[in-house]
């Protein structure tokens, strides 16, 4: 196929990608843990934790889960904030040959108990906040093996035990549970702390792993915005890809770093979501280090952790950027190491990103993926100096097709789905043929469900997701066109188009503004709309709001808001 996109690649970046180079994951982890044992791994609330002890807690850890007797690929679910135990867990499961089930922490009951008995997950381990939550369903999964962990247990000794204090005693954030070992089919649970599986696992040895690169190591689930969430298969093969891809992509702006091991990434986004998830794997292949923000909805304690020592690599969504610039002293901040300001996991809005610019002097480099991708599929030019409005190019070994509903390829120029095709996209669904079956064409692409243009230089512009469009009198209206225009009108912070039902014209248009000034009106809001977007695309109602629904993510929830019209 055509491949437009490649004469646009800066020079230096390789076209194919070659996962081949490492058999696993678990071989990709142990390589740069050997390789930079004595080096940095992440810091914690002040708490450094270095490559070799990553190695060596994940390999007890890995150890303890193999002598529970544990089929090779059973499923082990991960319900952990961006703690140290996270990056050791999930070490730890992949090493010993297991599948990572990766679980937002603030799920719901309902929520944990359709993720659990969906992927068949029979080991869990999970922070002690969450325990009740589990309590509530454990009896309707298939868990026999609950490892439970507390705030400061690898926090330092002192330090530790007085956060795990602070957190159950004084801020009342572990309530009360109650886990019994009697199973309803009649068997007994296990439930063992987590300190105490690393002490009983450090005498034990950690065996070689069963796995290649055509072995699942997550079961990703999808956001579940429309629905209940679906596990996508994600080999282990597709995650070195991605994290190559990356590599790739990402290093050409760190090339002031002296050495890329200095390289200081914040991960405040989550790390059980594939953007987060992806970009911690590559501050591992480069041998740097993270931050990790346990709470990053705290803007106060974010802003005074950036302040403590030089940052390079800022990934976050849309909300996360502006949370950030609403912050009366993120302004005074050093941003002179800032080499990448990245974007993902919702579409960013150009008075967002003119306003980061603007404080930063460092670009917002927006990008696309999906849980099904590995995170990144394509990526604007890393060393950009502007906002480019688009998602830019296909990282390397990664085909984009613009398609019509029956799966035809259409000429350049025109507007259909976006569908993809690479060593980073899924296998499928967990256990769902139909829905693995509709996801893609004949030909191999992946259905993406987002409409975009491609341009003669290979770069690709959403219009917007099929499901949100907005059909008014007849005319096609895409809420990312809206947000992107009011999100420029004075005064606005964020907001949010939906389509709510019309007699006359169908749907009509409203849009939910979040005001940074008390007097700014609806009719400021609908003089701005008039002089900007042309009749049938302005909004019929406006509505202010304090916030926004969004996921745990940070995108906006639009579903919610229709519902609530």
């Amino acid at each position: 196929m055509n491949k437009p996109w490649l004469k646009s690649y800066p020079e230096g970046v390789p076209h194919e990608v070659h996962p081949e180079q490492f058999k696993s994951v678990g071989e990709f982890l142990e390589t740069s843990f050997k390789k930079n044992a004595s080096a940095p791994f992440s810091v914690c609330m002040d708490h450094w934790m270095t490559y070799a002890e990553v190695d060596q807690t994940s390999a007890a850890l890995g150890a303890w889960l193999q002598n529970l007797g544990l089929e090779p690929g059973s499923r082990v679910a991960i319900m952990l904030p961006n703690l140290p135990q996270f990056a050791v867990t999930m070490s730890a499961i992949l090493r010993a040959g297991f599948v990572c089930v990766n679980v937002n922490p603030l799920y719901t009951a309902r929520e944990l108990q359709h993720q659990l008995k969906d992927s068949g997950a029979t080991t869990i381990v999970l922070l002690e906040n969450f325990a009740k939550t589990l309590q509530e369903v454990i009896d309707e999964t298939p868990i026999q093996n609950v490892v439970l962990t507390s705030l400061g247990d690898m926090l330092g000794f002192w330090k530790g035990r007085w956060l795990t204090f602070a957190a159950r005693h004084l801020a009342s954030m572990v309530p009360a549970f109650k886990i019994t070992r009697s199973s309803p089919n009649g068997g007994k649970r296990v439930i063992v702390p987590f300190t105490q599986v690393l002490a009983d696992g450090s005498r034990l040895t950690l065996k070689p792993a069963q796995t290649n690169l055509n072995s699942t190591a997550f079961l990703q689930y999808t956001g579940g915005t429309t629905g209940l969430s679906k596990g996508a298969v994600l080999t282990h093969g597709n995650i070195i890809s991605a994290v190559l891809q990356a590599e790739m992509w990402f290093t050409p702006a760190l090339k002031r770093i002296p050495d890329i091991r200095q390289v200081n990434s914040i991960a405040a986004l989550p790390l059980y979501h594939i953007f987060a998830l992806t970009l911690s794997l590559l501050s591992i292949r480069w041998g740097a280090h993270m931050t990790l923000i346990p709470n990053p909805r705290d803007i106060n304690k974010f802003v005074d952790v950036l302040k403590k020592r030089p940052f390079h690599l800022l990934p976050a969504v849309n909300t996360l950027f502006n949370a950030l610039l609403q912050h009366p002293h993120f302004s005074s901040l050093d941003f002179s190491n800032l080499c990448v300001s990245q974007a993902g996991g919702m579409a960013a809005s150009v008075g967002t990103a003119k306003r980061w610019q603007e404080v930063t002097n460092c670009a917002m480099v927006e990008g696309w993926g999906m849980s099904e991708t590995c995170a990144i599929g394509t990526n604007n030019l890393i060393n950009t100096t502007e906002f480019s409005g688009n998602i830019g190019l296909p990282l390397p070994g990664i085909d984009i097709a613009i398609k019509d509903d029956a799966g035809h390829s259409l000429p350049i120029g025109q507007t259909g789905e976006i569908c993809i095709k690479g060593p980073n996209v899924m296998t499928g669904y967990y256990n769902q043929v139909e829905e693995t079956a509709k996801a893609f064409t004949e030909d191999g692409f992946m259905r993406t469900g987002d409409i975009g243009i491609m341009n003669e230089q290979g770069f690709t512009q959403i219009v917007d997701r099929k499901k949100d469009m907005i059909l008014v009198s007849g005319f096609n209206v895409f809420p990312n066109e809206l947000e992107n225009v009011i999100s420029l009108c004075p005064g606005v912070v964020e907001c949010a188009a939906v389509g709510i039902p019309d007699e006359k014209q169908g749907e009509a248009i409203k849009v939910f503004v979040v005001r940074s000034d008390v007097t700014l009106t609806e009719d400021d809001i609908s003089s701005y709309c008039r002089e900007n977007l042309t009749g049938y695309k302005q909004p019929k109602y406006v509505e202010f709001r304090d916030e926004l629904p969004k996921t745990n993510v940070g995108k906006v929830l639009r579903r919610e808001l229709r519902s609530n019209k």
